[in-house]
């Protein structure tokens, strides 16, 4: 990857792609070969100094305590869940996280609380706080879990302007829906039983061939506007 791609992870349930953006996190060490991520080999990099460079956006967000959405976009800055005892952040990180705050659209949910929150509105606090930090990958592991129509939308939409207000952040995105992909994607990667099926420029790679392969069905794949379809293919008839 480059400075500034955007990258889908595709491929069935099993196919390896939580493994893959395990290592992405320097969060999985592999049992053969070797990994390197932002140029460091993982088993002979400073893991806590590199994971700072890396923004983790997981919908999953293990959240102990009522904090604030800014409390919980700062914590970006410490690299926790919660909020580090005895710590307080500087007037400079909080400019930051409410300038992040902004960038997603939640300024005006600032002071409230996570558990008040929709599930859209977390997945853009997620997005803040992935941010925060000034990475240089960006990992977005199923986002839109859980999301009506609109709030996809939403998220979506925030997700593209990121090529705008972060042009040198790469990213990888990891679904099992084309819908979900933004028109900012450039590449893609299509894995399936923990092997490649296709990989590069998204157009060439999320096709209909490439996907029926990896899902092991027959899909046909559109494509307009910057925005992907999938639908299943099939000859069999059954009865209403």
């Amino acid at each position: 990857m480059r400075a500034g791609e955007h990258w889908a992870l595709l491929g069935p349930n099993g196919a390896g792609k939580s493994t893959l953006l395990g290592f992405c996190a320097a969060q999985t060490f592999p049992t053969t070969g070797t990994v390197r991520v932002l140029d460091g080999l993982m088993g002979r990099v400073d893991l806590s100094a590199l994971r700072h460079h890396i923004g983790h956006v997981d919908p999953r967000h293990r959240l102990r305590s009522p904090l604030s959405v800014r409390e919980v976009v700062l914590t970006g800055i410490t690299a926790t869940i919660d909020r580090p005892m005895r710590w307080t952040p500087t007037a400079d990180e909080v400019a930051r996280a409410d300038a992040m705050i902004e960038s997603v659209g939640l300024e005006r949910k600032a002071d409230d609380q996570w558990p008040k929150l929709s599930q859209g509105e977390r997945g853009r606090a997620l997005i803040a706080r992935a941010l925060v930090s000034d990475p240089r990958l960006l990992l977005l592991d199923e986002p839109t879990t859980g999301l009506d129509v609109a709030a996809r939308e939403q998220l979506l939409e925030t997700m593209d302007a990121l090529d705008e207000t972060h042009p040198d952040v790469a990213s990888i995105l990891v679904t099992h829906h084309l819908e979900e992909l933004p028109t900012t994607t450039t590449h893609a990667i299509l894995i399936a039983d923990g092997r490649t099926v296709a990989s590069g420029p998204a157009r060439e790679v999320v096709t209909t061939d490439n996907v029926t392969t990896a899902f092991s069905h027959p899909v046909e794949v559109g494509f307009s506007d910057g925005r992907w379809t999938a639908r299943a293919t099939t000859t069999r008839r059954y009865p209403l």
